[in-house]
């Protein structure tokens, strides 16, 4: 795996099909990703809202990992419970620091002999030279060579199910070996725009063809980088780098349940996560700080790193996320709030010397339509 930062743009396995699709480019991450396609990332986010739209996103890690008892291995890096993870089904959790900080959100299936990790495509160089490191006792820690495709979107299940029927019926945060077109998949029922779809794995060589079979579904139209943010915000879905980051814990960013309940009981086993005593007792007595969505009182979106006021003109928090809210018709943003100004409803940035009232609202903007 090359270190892509110091080096030339990588490109996904789809490349050649987004410069065919006349996608426009754009530097992500440390490869050269598809930012929207000619009808543009609004029409994009209410294709995909509407219908089903198709993401690129093999700029993600993936990293299998195979030996014994690598279910204990990992939960001493994780908050999550993933002892009684069962086999084909997947979930998601955080690699936490010392301080209970999060060092990148991920997903974990559990496959029949091995885990599969899907990571963040800006973390993946060093989640796995971190998983190297702390689980050095397991020698079968290694790159998988495959691309990632998204279907995201309501007629998702209907586009599937044309391929093989028991994908329909798929739980929520499943995952399946399958034949699609006559490639071999492992097909996991997840995504992050906030909609019902599915994500797939396939090696990078057949990638291409994989992907030309599917849109030939007249119902599924390509989605770029641009519509992926824009869904995933409406969802108050975090983004690494932005909602979550180092000097984060998942009690602070809202995702508690990211916390394996033995953990949390009045009888917690127990626990040697990294930070875990930060993490517990943020979970009992609270956190300075919370992750909340807000609604601005404007027409102007509130992006990220903007100062979140109190009446009293006192620093109450930042903006971590923002932009516009297509599906409601108006802008949203989410950011970190002191704690001791969680009971007010005065808030308010200011933007180019205007002040613009934000009001508190909860997430997500969009309700979430997962299969269940």
């Amino acid at each position: 795996m090359k270190n892509s930062q110091s080096e030339e743009l990588l490109k996904t396995p789809l490349y050649s099909l987004h410069n065919e699709l006349n996608a426009r480019m754009v530097a992500f991450a440390g490869y050269e990703m598809p930012v929207q396609y000619p009808t543009g990332i609004r029409n994009e986010h209410d294709y995909t809202r509407n219908t089903a739209s198709l993401f690129d996103i093999s700029h993600m890690g993936q990293i299998e990992i195979k030996g014994d008892n690598v279910a204990q291995a990992l939960e001493t890096l994780v908050p999550s419970e993933i002892c009684g993870l069962q086999t084909h089904h997947q979930r998601y959790t955080v690699f936490t620091n010392d301080n209970g900080g999060i060092l990148d959100d991920l997903m974990v299936t559990r496959l029949t002999d091995s885990f599969l990790l899907v990571v963040n495509a800006a973390c993946k160089i060093q989640d796995f030279q971190y998983l190297k490191k702390q689980l050095n006792n397991i020698s079968g820690i290694e790159w998988v060579d495959a691309a990632l495709l998204a279907v995201q979107g309501p007629d998702a299940q209907r586009i599937m199910s044309q391929f093989n029927n028991s994908l329909a019926e798929m739980p929520f945060l499943s995952a399946m070996q399958t034949r699609i077109d006559g490639i071999d998949c492992l097909v996991h029922r997840c995504g992050y725009t906030g909609e019902d779809g599915y994500e797939i794995s396939v090696s990078a060589g057949h990638a291409e063809q994989l992907a030309r079979h599917l849109l030939r579904d007249e119902r599924l139209k390509p989605a770029g980088l641009g519509a992926r943010d824009s869904l995933r915000l409406e969802a108050g879905l975090c983004l690494y780098g932005h909602d979550l980051d180092e000097s984060s814990t998942p009690i602070e960013a809202d995702l508690n349940w990211v916390v394996a309940k033995k953990y949390r009981s009045d009888t917690a086993q127990p626990t040697n996560f990294p930070g875990a005593d930060i993490i517990l007792s943020q979970v009992h007595n609270g956190a300075g700080r919370i992750r909340r969505g807000f609604l601005p009182d404007s027409k102007m979106p509130v992006r990220e790193g903007a100062t979140i006021f109190n009446s009293n003109g006192e620093k109450a928090g930042i903006i971590t996320s923002g932009g516009y809210g297509q599906s409601i018709g108006k802008p949203v943003c989410m950011g970190y709030l002191d704690i001791k100004y969680e009971d007010s409803n005065d808030y308010h940035v200011n933007i180019r010397g205007k002040d613009i009232s934000l009001i508190k609202t909860p997430l997500p903007f969009v309700r979430h339509r997962y299969y269940k």
